[in-house]
């Protein structure tokens, strides 16, 4: 492969004696959290900053009613399911113990209002309405569960049903719910904004979301918190600052207040030392590539989505970019086509590798076209 060198000019430096010195990321542990399992993610990049027993099976509580919003956005986004579809309320969903929105049998309820019941109230019985509307049955939506943690790399859950109250063979990992807190985000942005909203009222009846970051960090605005006494009290938050978002989330500590506590340490730490920053934008141009029998000589070589990079927040003023790019590329050419790779950071620290592709198609050159590049492109592998 073709190498080039290319120079990412980011924002810090510091000079002595008239030489620029990068100045050095110095980024202290991680703090230690008073819980069973946690994770910090970049909700950009998807990089972990911070995990512990990330990858431990445990029983998630509530934070399973992540994907059962996720799945009713899910059907939202392709038009199968609208919020003002009227959900049909079954006795079992009625009679739901634990955390509810006071749904009542036989009444017709919104979908609007379900998924506020669902986010905000953690309503078992909102939870169930909507598994039985969207499946037929919740033992049927388990399943629908399954299938979408499978799609979203969510290798270590299994669901057994919609709410997360205790059942052998439910359950989850940190390191999965900040992976389906992710795709909730990222998927789903118009949605996402019910996560923040602090009230629901319902039946007459007023209910706080229970994440108690809402009120205390006005740059969080999600996600879900879960209790049970086999799983403890868990969170998983997000927030925003200057461009970064994070996910956290936290399993098994002790009470209410801890759970909020710990989030909020991670979140702290993660936005003192760490950042998210687009080294190149969608369609920016990187390279020219030269074509060999095409209508064109050269094709626009850059990137389909807009490429990010997590990094802490002293890193130095330039990070070098490696552009490999394939030896020969020969006409046709489809616009999106893999022509390269492009690797950042040093041989030591890689921060990303990301395929280069093409930004525009390049038909074939015509018969004298095609066997004059054919003949160079000869000479030029001979010598």
């Amino acid at each position: 492969m073709k190498t080039l060198l290319v120079t990412l000019s980011l924002i810090f430096s510091f000079v002595i004696s008239g030489s620029v010195f990068a100045a050095p990321a110095l980024i202290p542990a991680p703090p230690q959290l008073s819980a069973s399992s946690y994770i910090m993610m970049d909700a950009y990049t998807g990089e972990i900053l911070v995990e512990h027993n990330a990858d431990e099976v445990l029983p998630p509580a509530s934070l399973t009613k992540l994907m059962t919003a996720y799945i009713v956005e899910y059907e939202l986004a392709r038009g199968n399911l609208s919020f003002s579809d009227m959900i049909s309320v079954s006795e079992k969903a009625w009679r739901m113990e634990g955390s509810r929105m006071f749904i009542r049998e036989g009444t017709k309820v919104s979908l609007e209002d379900i998924m506020r019941g669902i986010i905000i109230q953690s309503g078992n019985d909102a939870s169930v309405a909507a598994a039985e509307h969207i499946a037929g049955s919740e033992t049927a939506f388990a399943d629908l569960m399954n299938q979408h943690a499978q799609l979203l790399g969510m290798t270590n859950s299994y669901f057994v049903n919609t709410t997360g109250l205790p059942a052998e063979g439910h359950y989850s990992t940190a390191h999965d719910i900040a992976k389906l807190s992710r795709a909730t985000i990222l998927q789903f942005p118009e949605n996402y904004k019910m996560y923040s909203e602090k009230y629901f009222t319902y039946n007459n009846i007023r209910q706080p979301n229970r994440n108690k970051l809402l009120w205390r960090n006005k740059s969080v605005d999600g996600l879900k918190t879960g209790h049970t006494d086999s799983a403890g009290y868990c969170l998983a938050a997000s927030a925003v600052q200057n461009g970064t978002r994070l996910i956290t989330v936290v399993m098994g500590t002790k009470s209410d207040e801890a759970r909020a506590t710990e989030s909020q340490k991670l979140l702290e730490y993660g936005f003192r030392y760490y950042e998210t920053r687009k080294l190149y934008s969608r369609g920016q141009v990187v390279n020219n590539a030269r074509v060999w029998g095409g209508a064109e000589s050269t094709v626009k070589v850059g990137f389909i989505d807009d490429v990010l990079v997590t990094i802490p927040r002293q890193q130095s003023d330039t990070i070098p970019a490696k552009l490999n790019m394939n030896e020969e590329i020969t006409a046709p050419i489809a616009v999106g086509d893999v022509l390269g790779t492009i690797i950042v950071g040093t041989e030591d620290n890689v921060l990303l590798e990301r395929p280069v592709v093409a930004l525009e198609a390049v038909e074939e050159g015509g018969f004298f076209k095609r066997l004059f590049d054919k003949i160079k492109l000869f000479f030029m592998n001979l010598f």
